[in-house]
């Protein structure tokens, strides 16, 4: 699945996800974050479980985030609600020195990017054992709540790092998360769950792979195999 790579000497700066992209889906993190977003869902819309887990994922799937859900349908705090989903256990994330040496190493600037907070994202970090090898971080505050797919969400991060799109690479789990920046001249990878993976709190779109599609430039299941390959 990992294309040999020979064409990315134009690239000057890389920005990855955090959740499902930096580690494995099958270190199940994110199903922490998921099982509180539905307690906080069911507190404020006073739905019992499985109808505040269907729309929870009527959010995330329509509105980029469920908090942007949230927001616009519940007029909630964020901060309150972003305190409140990250407050797991971070163990399930192992320390991973091979790849933090590849991203690392890689020539030019590194970037995080994501629909979490910064706080959420450093906490993965140092499970990872990353130190100080990205260059900057955009989280959902800093896009003024605005989630990935939005394009204003891009334009916000382009913008603030002084990055040209079409000198730059991003590397996200979600296939959508990926539409705008090949749109703007980004290269893309799409960085997918092994074939056999399955989770009952995880949705048939969210790991959804497309073969053919002229926003995915690649697709990785082994994103250290993948940054291997590249010359």
């Amino acid at each position: 699945m990992n294309d040999k790579l020979v064409d990315l000497d134009h690239i000057s700066d890389w920005v990855f996800d955090v959740d499902n992209t930096l580690y494995p889906r099958t270190c199940d993190l994110f199903a922490q974050v998921d099982s509180l977003i539905t307690n906080y869902m069911m507190n404020i819309t006073g739905l019992e479980r499985t109808q505040a887990r269907r729309l929870q994922k009527d959010y995330y799937r329509d509105h980029g985030t469920t908090l942007n859900g949230l927001m616009i349908h519940h007029d909630i705090d964020p901060d309150h609600y972003l305190d409140n989903v990250h407050d797991i256990d971070y163990s399930p994330v192992q320390a991973h020195p091979e790849l933090i040496d590849l991203i690392g190493a890689l020539p030019g600037r590194k970037y995080i990017f994501t629909n979490a907070d910064v706080g959420h994202a450093k906490s993965v970090l140092a499970q990872l054992g990353a130190g100080d090898i990205f260059d900057g971080m955009h989280d959902i505050r800093a896009t003024g709540y605005i989630p990935k797919p939005e394009e204003t969400a891009y334009e916000s991060f382009l913008q603030f790092h002084g990055i040209t799109a079409k000198n730059s690479i991003m590397f996200d789990d979600l296939e959508k998360n990926l539409k705008v920046p090949h749109f703007k001249g980004m290269t893309t990878v799409h960085v997918v769950a092994g074939e056999d993976f399955a989770h009952d709190q995880v949705d048939d779109w969210e790991l959804g792979r497309v073969d053919e599609a002229d926003h995915i430039h690649h697709v990785t299941d082994d994103l250290v195999a993948f940054l291997k390959s590249i010359k």
